[in-house]
């Protein structure tokens, strides 16, 4: 096919771009192609990778109950929230933070509703916490509250209609190209479950990287963790850093193991300024997610130690000091909204605001190396974003409403 009269960086406006086989074939004026596209002036762009994605349970949402800060305040709002179905069908509440109703467990859960079985997940998709209709429906005791115990959990469970056609439907109209699926243990047949999606795929665990996650409480000391990664190699490891303890463990390990290319620090969570040059010596790619200390302002304000707050996801720090850098939205658990992070991104106001054009980077690497971005150039996949406009007016709003039409392998993924 042939795009004609697009802008390319580059190689200036009003070029046209041919594609066959897959790949970009030519770029220039006056090419000939059979079927022809008027791009109107509007910037193609490498397609959009969301580099830390959870796939299934953003698939999910469709049939949970949204009980986030955002979605429902106090008591009374979470108990109608958790009641709207019919009484003895259980319930999936997801992006529960204590700021709705304080801590749960089975019993404050019975005290809301006790006619159905109930399950609620934390926003940060670690915890599951049961009311005592869901235990005893499952054959289960205890307090209720599981913490990352999804792979036990899901035998015990309805199953739960996944909208995967919706995720990709929806990720292609933001042009939205390829996901690395960040699960730590991806369920059996994950891959084929989300093949039908249209965008590229990239399963971290069944591809590359091997997802390492780690929790302060059963936190490995660095030589365990070392010789974890020294079992995986030569394949690259994309460790969870959520916590300045976790980094300080993944950076020991790293360089007991030896680094390799490829490996990544995922969320970058808390980095202190003195590890800076630790990561940069490594020169381990950090995935992060920019928008959180916006979306999550009034929540870290009470819930991060205050020692901790001025290392919170950083972004331009880490460019400025050589660091790759890339982002992921962590949908469900934050946005899935690729263009709604980069505007976070340009916002912030804690020394770590991005321009518009290094914020879009974010979004435009490679898969397997998310901060190498990607250009158009003659043999390159044509994986492409088109917008409705240039890219000067595109970076001024970063909005998904500029784009036009996606493509994966030359192949539209949205409707024109």
């Amino acid at each position: 096919m042939l795009i004609r009269n697009v802008e390319v960086a580059g190689h200036g406006p009003a070029v046209d771009v041919r594609i066959e086989g897959g790949r970009i074939a030519g770029i220039g004026t006056g090419l000939t192609g059979r079927a022809e596209l008027d791009g109107r002036g509007g910037a193609l762009l490498p397609g959009l990778h969301d580099h830390h994605i959870h796939l299934a349970a953003l698939a999910a949402e469709a049939a949970s109950v949204r009980v986030g800060p955002a979605d429902v305040r106090g008591r009374t709002a979470f108990a109608a929230a958790l009641t709207c179905g019919r009484p003895g069908e259980w319930v999936r509440a997801v992006g529960y933070h204590e700021a709705v109703a304080g801590e749960l467990d089975r019993w404050t859960l019975d005290a809301l509703v006790a006619d159905r079985p109930v399950r609620v997940q934390h926003r940060t998709g670690a915890l599951w916490v049961w009311n005592s209709a869901a235990l005893r429906a499952a054959g289960l005791e205890g307090d209720g509250r599981f913490w990352r115990e999804d792979e036990r959990l899901r035998g015990f469970v309805p199953p739960v209609r996944l909208d995967l056609e919706g995720v990709g439907r929806r990720a292609a109209a933001l042009g939205v190209t390829g996901f690395t699926n960040a699960d730590p243990h991806p369920a059996a047949g994950l891959t084929q479950l989300l093949s039908v999606l249209p965008q590229r795929l990239l399963v971290m665990g069944v591809d590359e990287p091997v997802k390492l996650m780690l929790d302060d409480p059963t936190l490995p000391t660095p030589a365990q963790l070392a010789r974890t990664i020294a079992e995986i190699r030569p394949r690259p490891v994309a460790v969870h850093c959520v916590t300045r303890v976790q980094l300080l463990v993944t950076l020991l390990a790293l360089d007991e193991a030896g680094p390799v290319d490829g490996d990544r620090v995922e969320h970058g969570s808390v980095i202190p300024a003195e590890t800076i040059p630790w990561l940069r010596r490594l020169g381990v790619t950090v995935v992060t997610q920019p928008h959180f200390p916006v979306e999550r302002r009034e929540a870290y304000a009470t819930d991060v130690d205050a020692d901790d707050r001025p290392h919170l996801y950083r972004c331009r720090t880490l460019i400025e000091a050589g660091i790759p850098v890339a982002a992921g939205t962590d949908a469900p658990y934050g946005t899935a909204d690729p263009w709604a992070v980069m505007r976070a991104a340009t916002r912030r106001d804690d020394g770590e605001r991005l321009r518009p054009e290094a914020a879009l980077r974010l979004f435009t690497g490679e898969p397997r190396h998310p901060a190498r971005t990607r250009r158009l150039t003659v043999g390159a996949v044509a994986d492409l974003c088109l917008l409705h406009v240039p890219l000067r007016e595109a970076l001024r709003t970063l909005s998904g409403e500029l784009v036009r039409a996606a493509y994966v392998s030359g192949r539209p993924v949205t409707p024109e």
